[in-house]
């Protein structure tokens, strides 16, 4: 397949509303990448991190980093992508999947959602904007129709909050959108953003927990999904990159002390403060934890009903 079908494919958010679209497409670039890249670029201060360079029809473009300990590689994702099926059925199914097998777990959605990204990278440099927005409409996506696979309800949508008076006459309903509403039994329980990077949006976040659980008296448990937390550093030299980090350990922490924290925040490609800083890794986790374990507690925890928010969902409460 050449890359600029690759990109078109990546481009057409019609074409990803299943989770086997995803992984045919994600089989798809990587197969191209073993024979299709002008050059594999090794970044200057973190080496575990790529970028590939594509060859004249990708216009010599740059992707972004890529975390090579994560991301499969078309051999090996051949296998990953089974075992991942097998997993997702243990986890639908009320059991326990080997603890051997987070990893893969965490590498193969990685893999998915990366597989997209760069191919992104791929489109001219006039249309990045249009690159992120279908990048991060798609992990979102992605993200909804895992949940859903676990048989758990899931839907993207708007919420109509109802705000009331001390004595519980409603005065207004305040309008919220999120990525993420999870609901048992009729009753709304989780509450979740879902973006590829926290920068900046990780303040959002905070400020939809406090204000949703102050404006309605509950403490429905608000989650975050990350991707990563890292892009391209040019170096000085030419033709040589490095990556940054774009999480800001201040800002959280200092929300997560003085406003709320998180009922969980989790990342596919977890950065080493956050597992080494004692308060970062209090709140921060790889997203293994969310589908094996803290997804299932947080369902059986006290909910809001359904009845009091009127929920606007995306195609009839289809996850898309």
């Amino acid at each position: 397949m050449k890359l600029s079908d690759l990109v078109n494919h990546a481009a057409d958010k019609k074409r990803f509303h299943s989770i086997a679209q995803y992984i045919d497409f994600c089989s798809r670039y990587l197969e191209f990448v073993e024979t299709g890249l002008q050059a594999r670029i090794v970044s200057q201060n973190e080496s575990q991190y790529q970028f590939f360079q594509y060859k004249n029809e990708g216009s010599f473009n740059i992707t972004r980093p890529l975390n090579s300990q994560l991301m499969y590689d078309a051999n090996s994702f051949a296998t990953a992508a089974k075992q991942f099926g097998i997993t997702l059925e243990q986890l639908r199914d009320g059991q326990h999947p080997a603890d051997d097998l987070r990893a893969n777990l965490i590498r193969t959605i990685y893999t998915l959602q990366q597989a997209i990204g760069a191919a992104l990278d791929g489109l001219p440099a006039g249309k990045s904007n249009q690159a992120r927005k279908v990048n991060g409409d798609l992990f979102e996506r992605l993200i909804r129709l895992l949940i859903v696979s676990l048989k758990v309800d899931c839907v993207s949508g708007t919420m109509q909050v109802p705000v009331k008076d001390a004595d519980g006459t409603e005065l207004f309903k305040s309008s919220y959108q999120h990525d993420l509403l999870i609901s048992k039994d009729d009753e709304m329980k989780i509450i979740g953003s879902v973006k590829t990077s926290s920068k900046d949006r990780i303040d959002k976040v905070f400020m939809d927990k406090f204000l949703y659980n102050r404006l309605t008296d509950t403490a429905l448990p608000h989650i975050a999904i990350f991707l990563n937390d890292v892009q391209r550093k040019k170096s000085k030299r030419e033709n040589e990159y490095g990556i940054s980090a774009t999480f800001l350990p201040g800002h959280f922490k200092a929300f997560t002390v003085k406003l709320n924290p998180l009922d969980g925040v989790y990342y596919c490609d977890i950065r080493p403060n956050m597992i080494s800083d004692t308060l970062l890794s209090q709140h921060i986790k790889t997203i293994d934890h969310f589908f094996y374990s803290d997804l299932w507690t947080l369902l059986e925890k006290p909910g809001q009903q359904l009845e009091e928010v009127a929920i606007k969902s995306q195609k009839n409460g289809k996850a898309v």
